[in-house]
Order: C-alpha cells, then structure tokens, then sequence
C-alpha cells in the first residue's frame, strides 16, 4: 500500500480525479439536469466561470482588470506594488467580506401590523413608511418557495403570515392567515426558546439602572492596594496576602448565589498560582471567608428571617454539574448557532453552549448579542460562553446573566485567536494577562493546548493537556483539538481529561457524537447528508422565520457551514480508516453526484445545494465564507 503525499488525506485510487476534471463533471452534470427540467434560460452558468482560483482571490483579480481598463499605466502599476502586501495582510482574516445583510433582500416590506392582522394599531400610523395594502405588497413578493411550510406544519400557526415564502399553505380568502386551532393549544405554554431579551430589562440597561450589588462588593475588594507591592504591577490583588482575601470574597459570591467557577469545578477546593508559576492545591476555608467579606457590609432582611438569612450555604453544598466523561459540543462563533446544535444535539453532543458573547455588549443591552445567548428546549445542559478582558465587566456580566436567563454554567473564552479579540486583552491574551484572569475566575490556570499562533495550522499539543489534567486534579478538566474520529477522541481520553470537547470536528461531520458513543465509522450516504442539511434548513425557518429575511439567514448560516462539510471524505472512499483534520481532501469523483458536489470546494456549488433546498438566491447575491483561515498543514 503507496503511503499518501504528506497533509493530503489518503483516497482510494479509482476515486481520484484532478482539478480541471472535477469541475468539468459538475458543469456537465448540472447543465444535464438544468435541460431535463427545462429550467435552462440560455445564459452560462455562473459556477462555470474560471475555477482555477478561490472566490476570494478571482474577485480581487477582477477588481484588477477594472482598474486596467479605467486607470492609467502608473496607477496600474501602483496597484500592482499593493496587491501582495494586502494579501499577505488580509490571509486568514475577516476582511471587507462582501455579504449582503437579509433585510436588503426586500425593497418593499409589509408594516407587522399588517402581518399580525391589525393594521389599525401601527404604532406609527401615517408616518409609517412599511406597506399597509396586502395587495400591492402581493404583487411585489417574490414568488413561494413550496406547498408546506415547517411553523404551520408544526406549531399550527405561522406568524409570518403573507410574508412567509410559503405562504400559500396557510393563506386563506383575501389572505387571511389559516390556524389550526388543535395544533396551538398542543403547544400552548411550551415556550420552544429561552433566554429572550425583555423590552423591560433592555431599557434598564441602556438607562444604566440595573444594580449589581454582589458584584460591587466582590470588586471593591481588588482596589485594596497590595502589601507586597509587586514590581511592575499595577494591578491590585496579586501578592500572597491578598490573593487570600479575593478568594474568600469569591467563595462569598459564590454562597449567594453568582456562578463563577469553572465548570464541574470541586467546589471547595481551587488552583493557586505561585510566585515561581508552579500550580498547587489549595483548600478555601469556608468560615473564615464567610468572615472576612461580611465585614464590609450589613445586610439587611425584609420579611420573616429564614435559616438561608442566618447560615450561608456553603459551596460544597452547592449543585454539580455532572459533566464527567460526556461529549462537549464546542462554542462556535457564527456556525455553532441553535439550529446547528439542534442537529449535533440530536447526533448525540450531551454538552452545547452558545457562541461567544461579548460582554459589554450583553452589558449595554444589545439585541443582536443576547440573541447568541437562546437555548432551545431540548439543550438539557446548556451553558453561554463570555468573552471579556477586565474582572469588572466579566463580573457583571455574570451577575447579570444568572438572574435573567437559565443557564447551566459559564464558559469563559481564553483561547479566541482573532485579532479583534486578542487585541482588547481577551480571548487567549488572557492566557499572557495573568493577574487579570486570576481576578476574572480564582483558581484557574490557563490550560489550552494550542498557542495563537499555530491557528489550525498545526496538531494540538496533547502531551501538554495530559500534563494539565494531572496538575488541574481534582479539578475537572476537558481537552479539544483535531478530534474527527472514535479513535481520536479515544486518545484522547486516554490522557486523563474529564471528557472531551468537539470544535471542527462537529461542523466536518456532526454525526462524530454518534461514531464516538458506538465506536464505528459511518459511512453516510449522500441523501443522509442531504437529509441533514434539510433538517437544518427546518430549524432555521423556525429560529430565524420563513419569511424572506429568515430565508437568507438561513441561507447565509447554511453556507457558512457548507464551508467546513466540503472537507468530510465519506469513509467509503478512504484508502485506510480513520480521516485526519489535518488532511487536505483531494480531488476525487464521489459514488453518486450528490456525493461528488458536496466533495466541491466552490463557493458556487455551495450556493447550488443552498438552491436545492432554499430556492433561488436573490439578485447580486454574493457570499465569501468568514472562516477564510487555512486548517491544513
């Protein structure tokens, strides 16, 4: 057996095929298809244009040309000097992405009051500048994009009634929205979502008038000024004594009900940091914390004094989490969206979490941020993950966040890569920001086994996470990276970690939960893929709605994460078992065209297979993938 070129994943030879051939099949195919349902209009297909460049790049190489024909000789050259130093620059980053926002899909848009069937309370009555006339908006929609629509279907009741690209399921005379009263009351009560943004406590924290007591008094604790007065730290808080003093005051937060351990964490024991950078156990004491942080204040009761007012519940009497030995669906910026976890959560992930949320933005009221934070009903054990640099906004945050949302635990980001996080002190700066991090969770180390630089470009280092598991015990401890098969995450276990978390490995194939709880490799067929991405496109109507702006949410969340499918090599096709992440998929033809599209690269076939599911995408439509950043070595 020929061993594979290094970094490309090992296909079985009559699989493979080259670059020029790939592409000419689809083309073949698809106009073969486009003839058969007498759905060709003459004009060239555009993913036939040259493929021999990514997206990316043959759009800047188009945006030369332009400037060939319209500039003189000197300023084409100019921008010939340019170009290498702006790619070099702009490699691996979110930069000028074009993306049309949803809401540009629509010119005409109805009034909500209109859609909700009483237009005679449109709060902005004359001045209103959304339609009111059913009929003229009708004539305006773009066409329905099927006979079913998935919120009727369900719920008994679509909400975005003619709006909605499938409307004429549930459209009766003079476009009157149909109900089915029997499905209704079936879900009656049974809120499908949680942790929704309140109008109520969106304008508290706009007017600055939400109060947080516990976590005043926790941080008036870090401006006591240091008795060792370490060299070149301003930050307070940090020498032996005090570290002491911040860690009772931590434990008392913690008493009262503010939840900033760590996950799993045993809670009356915590990890100090020496001088020297050696980690040890260390035992809290209860009493004496309890002590000390109630000096500073006076509580004063209201009503009937119960024993919860006299004795302080202690953190070892506190609620687990039970994670142990379960598999973690990671937090995922822009892809590990609710209905992406509705999928893995069916596959089999016990442990989902939000994308990350920044905290000032949750601080300030933010829609579009506290949106990141909804939980579906069937996440049993969901947990949000925070991205802050400084104690007090961290702290905040947290405190904010346990009285208004349900919520199993916090994850606190310390291992975001991207410049824009990085850069304000979060993310993995925190692992170089030590005191800032010791004050933002007590006895915590940094433990990530992957540095910022190394990106994906590179295998996580797990010899150094085993040495973490064993220096973090008792503390639970779980480890992620390259995981994309039972026998990886079986290494992985191996080290001694608490269980297992699933970042890429979900979004290649979120099917892994079931190949890790049975120990096989499935060898998915394409329409079960296929079926996957429908359930998908399901649960996006629902979340993001069926009208035409959740469509294109939709739409534009599915290509986000056709971006990561297209690197999953069907476990037929493979020369020997398992797939690395680490391997750069070749060219190869797969068993069906189905198979062989999803195999593609190109942005353009991503698009066709969103088309399959989605309906045509609107005018001008463009799309580059956000997650530009090479995972190869």
């Amino acid at each position: 057996m020929e061993a594979a070129a290094a970094g490309v994943a090992p296909i079985r030879a009559q699989y493979l095929t080259s670059k020029e051939q790939f592409h000419a099949y689809l083309k073949a195919e698809r106009e073969s298809r486009n003839q058969e349902n007498n759905q060709d209009d003459g004009e060239e297909d555009p993913s036939s244009n040259d493929q021999t460049e990514p997206p990316a790049k043959q759009m800047k190489l188009d945006g030369g040309d332009q400037v060939r024909k319209q500039g003189s000789q000197e300023e084409v050259l100019k921008e010939e000097e340019k170009k290498p130093q702006e790619r070099k620059r702009a490699r691996g980053q979110n930069k000028s992405r074009p993306c049309m926002k949803p809401k540009h899909y629509e010119k005409d848009r109805l009034c909500q009051s209109v859609i909700q069937e009483c237009a005679e309370k449109c709060y902005f009555g004359s001045q209103c500048r959304f339609l009111h006339d059913v009929g003229e908006y009708m004539a305006v929609k773009p066409s329905d994009l099927g006979d079913s629509c998935i919120l009727f279907k369900t719920f008994g009741k679509c909400i975005y009634g003619v709006t909605c690209r499938f409307a004429r399921a549930h459209l009766g005379e003079d476009y009157r929205n149909i109900i089915n009263e029997d499905l209704v009351k079936q879900w009656e009560g049974k809120p499908l979502v949680r942790n929704s943004l309140s109008k109520e406590l969106q304008q508290r924290l706009r007017k600055k008038k939400v109060c947080f007591d516990k976590s005043s008094e926790y941080l008036s604790h870090l401006g006591k000024p240091s008795s060792t007065g370490n060299a070149g730290n301003k930050a307070t808080g940090n020498s032996t004594e005090e570290e002491g003093m911040t860690n009772c005051t931590a434990a008392k937060g913690n008493a009262e009900g503010l939840d900033v351990l760590p996950p799993g964490e045993e809670a009356p024991e915590c990890l100090i940091v020496s001088e020297k950078g050696e980690a040890s156990e260390s035992m809290v004491l209860q009493s004496s914390c309890l002590a000390n942080a109630s000096k500073d204040s006076t509580l004063k009761t209201i009503g009937t004094v119960t024993d919860e007012d006299v004795i302080k519940l202690r953190l070892c009497e506190k609620k687990r989490l039970d994670i142990q030995g379960k598999l973690y669906l990671a937090p995922l910026t822009t892809c590990g969206n609710l209905p992406f976890r509705r999928i893995c959560k069916r596959f089999g992930a016990d442990v989902t979490c939000g994308e990350m949320a920044v905290c000032t933005n949750l601080l300030q009221g933010q829609s579009s941020e506290w949106a990141l934070l909804k939980r579906h009903y069937t996440e049993d054990l969901f947990g949000v993950q925070l991205e802050g640099a400084f104690p007090d906004t961290m702290t905040r945050c947290a405190e904010l966040l346990n009285q208004t949302i349900e919520m199993d635990f916090v994850d606190i980001n310390v291992g975001c890569p991207i410049d824009l996080v990085y850069k304000k002190g979060g993310g993995c700066a925190l692992m170089n920001r030590s005191n800032k991090f010791e004050q933002i969770v007590r006895g915590m180390n940094s433990l990530h086994g992957r540095s910022r630089e190394q990106r994906y470009t590179k295998v996580a280092d797990w010899e150094y996470i085993a040495e973490c598991a064993k220096l973090a015990s008792p503390m639970p401890l779980f480890g992620n990276g390259d995981i994309l098969s039972y026998e990886d995450a079986n290494r992985a276990m191996q080290t001694g970690v608490s269980g297992i978390m699933i970042a890429r490995g979900a979004l290649i194939k979120p099917w892994i939960f079931t190949e890790v709880k049975e120990q096989r490799h499935w060898d998915i067929s394409s329409n079960e893929r296929f079926d996957i991405l429908k359930d998908f496109t399901n649960y996006g109507l629902e979340h993001w709605g069926s009208d035409t702006q959740g469509v294109e949410k939709t739409r534009k969340f599915m290509l986000e994460w056709l971006s990561f499918l297209c690197r999953y090599i069907p476990a037929g096709l493979l020369e020997y078992l398992p797939q690395k992440i680490n391997e750069r998929p070749p060219y190869y033809m797969g068993r069906d065209y189905l198979e062989t599209l999803m195999a593609s690269q190109n942005v353009d076939d991503w698009i066709k297979i969103s088309e399959m599911l989605l309906g045509p995408v609107p005018t001008n439509f463009t799309f580059l993938p956000k997650h530009k950043a090479n995972s190869y070595r």
